[in-house]
């Protein structure tokens, strides 16, 4: 399946792509119900627990899934955007932080490791960031294709499940540009500090994000075309992984509000491009409970992060592995000889 989709090559191709993909696996997701309902607890009681277990048996195609290998994957960008004042740090810490993961020393590194998953981090032309999409569009087609395709080709098609993150000076601006073209309302109901932007950074956001509203108003509708005009490369490239992962059956855990809006134009395109998809956290970035909510989404946790590079999907990986040690590990009341199975 995956080698038959990618590469991609032309954005309106997203448009029938949820009907050549695979669907999760329903007589397994029921098998593994059937199977929490017969271990030893009252049905229910371990909460959501069972239903990310169910979730995970539908998509592995198994009563009994398991994750082996989990792979984690940042994508790293810079943007043209940030011309317009919408951060208060210089695009040179995109790389110093690339810089940092590869030595070992961010957040992600530390809750990959302690939570079991391979991490790969991916610079995207860090010296060619996207233009200002104030301007006229940020990615040509091309280009944003190019991305999406380094970002599909980099997941390991024999992972159990696929983390993802992100980091790039700047795109926070572009999280709320997605998600106010995708999914309407009032530009200031998605913006926020991001990295730490006092009230006139929020201002310059606010204005820049209306300002490429504007230009881009014609794109209305048009969820694919609206990925490269306002996106970057590590959204893009968010994107084509979700999309790999999902022609390969892999499930996916995405991290907080600047990940989350990176599908937003897959959710626009079709919201069954993202059925496979947990997201792992609840940011604290004011615009994610709204973006969750209009995706239909649950998050894992809530832990007032606000981070990025994947750290909360990281660590929500830990109560996946939880759900299933539970789910694989627990005796059945006739194993255990209990009354009430």
């Amino acid at each position: 399946m995956t080698d038959a989709l990618f590469p991609i090559s032309a954005l309106a191709d997203l448009s029938g792509l949820a009907a050549r993909l695979p669907a999760a696996n329903s007589a397994a997701a029921e098998a593994a119900r059937d199977r929490q309902n017969q271990l030893t607890k009252p049905p229910g009681s371990l909460g959501r627990l069972e239903e990310l277990a169910i979730f995970l048996a539908g998509w592995q195609g198994t009563a009994r899934p398991q994750i082996d290998k989990a792979q984690a994957l940042v994508f790293a960008g810079n943007h043209g955007i940030c011309a317009q004042g919408v951060n208060p740090y210089p695009q040179e810490v995109t790389a110093q932080m690339v810089a940092n993961f590869h030595a070992g020393g961010a957040a992600i590194n530390q809750l990959c490791a302690a939570n079991g998953a391979d991490l790969s981090v991916i610079a995207l032309d860090l010296d060619h960031p996207t233009d200002d999409f104030t301007q006229g569009p940020a990615m040509s087609e091309a280009a944003c294709l190019d991305a999406l395709n380094r970002g599909a080709a980099a997941v390991d098609p024999g992972a159990d499940i696929l983390i993802l993150g992100e980091m790039g000076i700047g795109n926070s601006t572009i999280a709320a540009a997605l998600s106010a073209a995708i999914f309407g309302g009032d530009v200031t109901d998605w913006v926020g500090p991001g990295t730490g932007s006092d009230d006139a950074g929020i201002t310059r956001k606010v204005a820049a994000i209306r300002a490429g509203l504007t230009r881009h108003a014609g794109l209305s509708g048009n969820a694919p075309a609206i990925l490269a005009a306002l996106g970057g490369r590590e959204q893009a490239a968010i994107c084509g992984a979700v999309l790999a992962a999902r022609a390969a059956r892999i499930p996916v855990v995405l991290d907080g509000f600047i990940c989350t809006a990176a599908t937003a134009p897959l959710h626009g395109t079709d919201p069954a491009l993202l059925d496979h998809c947990l997201v792992g956290h609840v940011s604290a970035e004011p615009g994610h409970r709204k973006l969750l909510a209009a995706m239909g989404k649950d998050p894992v946790l809530a832990f007032d992060m606000r981070l990025g590079e994947g750290s909360g999907a990281a660590l929500a990986l830990g109560i996946l592995r939880s759900a299933l040690a539970c789910h694989n590990g627990m005796a059945t009341f006739g194993e255990a000889g209990v009354s009430g199975g």
